[in-house]
């Protein structure tokens, strides 16, 4: 059973969807899981999460994207699916000002729930509504790079940097659990060596006896 699974991914990796509410969130995830876009979609419930397996620098990662609701009643429920998660896009609305202006509200409450080490990206979506911006992509990129994080414009409707986002997100997780797997094997190899030092323990602990025996 554990082979057949190994055989379908080499890797899983969690990441979360956030951002306020009426985003599209829900639209992002089902165009990168299902490649569907549905125009009347609901605002999520507490959690849902799809996965997509996909390829990346040879190796088969299976992407678990959780959706988290935007709205402030849940927000105490999805705190808790930050855990685990390795990868986060958070996302805002280009029409809607005060979607960006909460960005960094959501960026301190992911640092607080995730893990150090999350990649993060920040996604401008529904670029499609680019008559109705209110939100200049400058100001986005200006934010994204203030706060370290990679950056694009999105358009789940017409599937515009949907599948960029999530490549460019799984790409860097790979190369910090492929750095960290490394790492630890090299600290493996070094340490091998030491387990020989016993040999010089034992000599130091003969040479202590000899003394010993010398001075009675």
């Amino acid at each position: 059973m554990a082979n057949r699974v190994d055989q379908e991914y080499d890797y899983l990796f969690k990441i979360v969807l956030i951002g306020d509410s009426g985003v599209g969130k829900s639209n992002i995830l089902s165009r990168f899981t299902r490649d569907t876009f549905c125009l009347e979609s609901k605002s999520t419930i507490g959690v849902e999460f799809a996965t997509r397996t996909l390829q990346v620098e040879g190796k088969t990662v299976k992407a678990q994207i959780w959706d988290t609701a935007g709205q402030e009643r849940y927000r105490a429920i999805t705190s808790a699916y930050y855990r685990g998660a390795v990868g986060a896009l958070l996302v805002y609305d280009i029409t809607k000002r005060q979607t960006f202006d909460n960005v960094q509200r959501w960026l301190r409450e992911l640092r607080d729930h995730a893990d150090s080490n999350i990649v993060i990206m920040m996604a401008g979506n529904k670029s499609d509504l680019a008559h109705l911006r209110n939100v200049a992509e400058e100001d986005g990129q200006a934010l994204a790079e203030k706060e370290g994080l990679s950056f694009l414009e999105t358009s789940a409707l017409e599937a515009y940097n949907i599948e960029k986002a999530f490549q460019t997100i799984l790409t860097e997780i790979y190369h910090i659990v492929s750095k960290k797997a490394l790492a630890a094997q090299e600290a493996a190899a070094l340490s091998a060596p030491s387990q020989g030092t016993t040999i010089n323990i034992g000599d130091a602990s003969g040479n202590a006896n000899k003394k010993a025996c010398c001075s009675t």
